[in-house]
């Protein structure tokens, strides 16, 4: 919530959903008083849709669920997509599946929010793993909804969102939120809404509500935001919405690392699993065991780059995480020759640093 106030959100609207429901009680506290405005829709459908027409006014929209209004969610995030507009859904999981266990923590949707839209096209994903990330994250999550016009997820767990931490002030480090790049609404002839090729390229939007009259679909359109059906049409707008944030892996791509001279194991993390990774590694280190660590920040699109570099002269990589290996999957499509070892818990509890060094040792 404080990191969304940061970056100059001014409008939130969700929906009660534990453990996402402080965060809408916060916004509903805190934003009106520095002239935003806080909803509470009647569903999550009706939540994200306010946020999506919100952004398309001009103002900076967030929303929080987690995987029951996700699902929900799930349409407007295709129309947000579609759209290119600038969101930020922050996910704050719980184990599943369905209604599963409102206030016991998991990493239960990493896959979801990645294809939970029809299409397969991507989406950017980051995910802290201390409180102090949560705050610096939620302003990258700002900005890279800015950058590249489309909707960015936050994954956050039940323990980040309800565990009680004191934090150093100094631990939370701002982040630039870049203003939102928009046509000049006093040229006479403005810009097309959209603009296909360069393929990677981001085009300023058009401010909806203003002296000249924005067409929004979510079909497959023109430049002008006509509907069509034309293949030559239809081809290089997908190949826009996916290129706009595959081409530029390199800017969005967000890890820690952790490495140290000769080690034959690497251990790879994320979110609040990470912490237990950084404390096996201490713990095993004193025994003059050598081990790496990577922590992923950046989920989607996946970083590649990072994985494989900090994976190279290993002999064993390492992850843990609290699902049935939903990432795992990740590391084996990109990490080869390699042997690739999980850790999962889908029973509620925590992994805990000796799980990890059992397994390392």
């Amino acid at each position: 919530m404080r990191g969304a106030l940061a970056s100059g959100c001014d409008f939130f609207a969700g929906y009660p959903i534990t453990p996402a429901s402080p965060i809408l009680m916060m916004m509903l506290r805190d934003l009106p008083a520095r002239g935003g405005i806080g909803m509470q829709g009647e569903d999550e459908i009706a939540s994200i849709g306010m946020c999506i027409g919100a952004a398309m006014s001009g103002a900076r929209a967030m929303t929080a669920t987690s995987a029951p209004g996700i699902s929900l969610y799930s349409e407007n995030i295709g129309l947000a997509i579609m759209g290119e507009l600038p969101l930020v859904v922050v996910d704050v999981q719980r184990l599943g599946p369905s209604t599963g266990a409102a206030t016991t923590t998991a990493q239960g949707d990493i896959q979801f929010v990645r294809w939970g839209t029809g299409g397969g096209f991507p989406i950017i994903a980051l995910c802290p793993s201390t409180i102090a990330e949560c705050y610096t994250l939620t302003m990258k999550a700002f900005d890279l909804a800015e950058r590249f016009r489309c909707p960015v997820f936050l994954m956050a767990d039940k323990e980040l969102a309800l565990t009680m931490k004191s934090v150093n002030p100094s631990d939370y480090v701002d982040v630039e939120v870049r203003d939102r790049e928009v046509v000049d609404p006093t040229e006479l002839d403005p810009p097309l809404e959209y603009r296909y090729e360069p393929a990677g390229d981001v085009v300023p939007m058009q401010l909806y509500g203003g002296k000249h009259p924005v067409r929004f679909t979510g079909s497959a359109h023109t430049e002008d935001a006509f509907i069509t059906k034309k293949p030559d049409i239809i081809g290089p707008l997908n190949e826009h919405l996916i290129r706009k944030i595959t081409d530029h892996v390199d800017e969005i791509s967000m890890v820690k690392t952790d490495f140290e001279d000769g080690a034959r194991t690497l251990l790879v993390s994320y979110g609040v699993t990470a912490g237990s990774m950084r404390e096996a590694v201490t713990l095993v280190r004193a025994n003059g065991t050598r081990v790496s660590a990577l922590t992923v920040q950046s989920l989607w699109p996946v970083p590649e780059s990072e994985i494989v570099a900090a994976a190279a002269g290993v002999d064993r990589v390492v992850i843990a995480e609290l699902n049935p290996g939903l990432y795992k999957r990740e590391l084996e499509r990109v990490i080869h020759d390699v042997e690739i070892v999980g850790i999962s818990r889908i029973d509620g509890v925590l992994i805990s640093p000796e799980q990890i060094v059992e397994v390392i040792v």
